[in-house]
């Protein structure tokens, strides 16, 4: 009896602690999971004003095995037929869990140290705003956090988008996605 109730312990611990651990979460202080962004994350140009800054991000909870991140923003509304690369970021190091807004800019380079950032489709390194097509509707922004399993990811270049989502896809151990939303009339 006295076995079995030990055995009983050591089991409702080890449930309780799975049940506990925190699973990876993106959060940011600028968007939210359903919501609408603001002006500030409006690209500027291609008929748009906006202040074409890329938001705040925090994780917690990466996986283990974790080496490094990546960071996508894609917006699969685009009437491309592809969707949209507004951000991609590799090379991440593993001891960075939080990225300033702004930190994707295109004149300034505030991205961690070490990081790559991955031209997006309007064509420059870093983050491009929001832009949908007037009267287009809502379209949805995935803004993700990849953990990966490889310290770095080798990429050439001039490494398109498709092949920049290729190989993050390929060594992710695990994503957590923000959705915002935003529309022009």
């Amino acid at each position: 009896m006295r076995h079995t109730l030990k055995l009983l312990s050591v089991l409702s611990l080890s449930v309780s602690a799975s049940v506990f651990a925190g699973s990876f979460t993106l959060s940011s202080e600028d968007i939210a999971q359903g919501q609408y962004m603001s002006k500030t994350q409006e690209f500027n140009g291609f008929g748009c004003s906006g202040g074409d800054v890329s938001p705040q991000l925090a994780w917690v909870n990466a996986p283990k095995g974790t080496k490094s991140f990546a960071i996508t923003a894609y917006d699969p509304d685009a009437p491309t037929g592809s969707g949209w690369w507004h951000w991609q970021i590799v090379n991440i190091p593993m001891t960075v869990m939080e990225i300033p807004a702004g930190a994707g800019g295109t004149k300034t380079n505030r991205a961690p140290v070490g990081s790559t950032q991955i031209k997006n489709d309007y064509g420059s390194r870093g983050f491009g705003g929001v832009c949908p097509p007037e009267g287009h509707g809502i379209h949805h922004y995935r803004f993700t956090v990849h953990a990966l399993s490889v310290e770095r990811l080798e990429l050439p270049e001039d490494a398109s988008g498709a092949l920049a989502g290729y190989m993050i896809n390929g060594n992710t151990i695990e994503s957590s996605t923000i959705e915002a939303l935003y529309k022009r009339d």
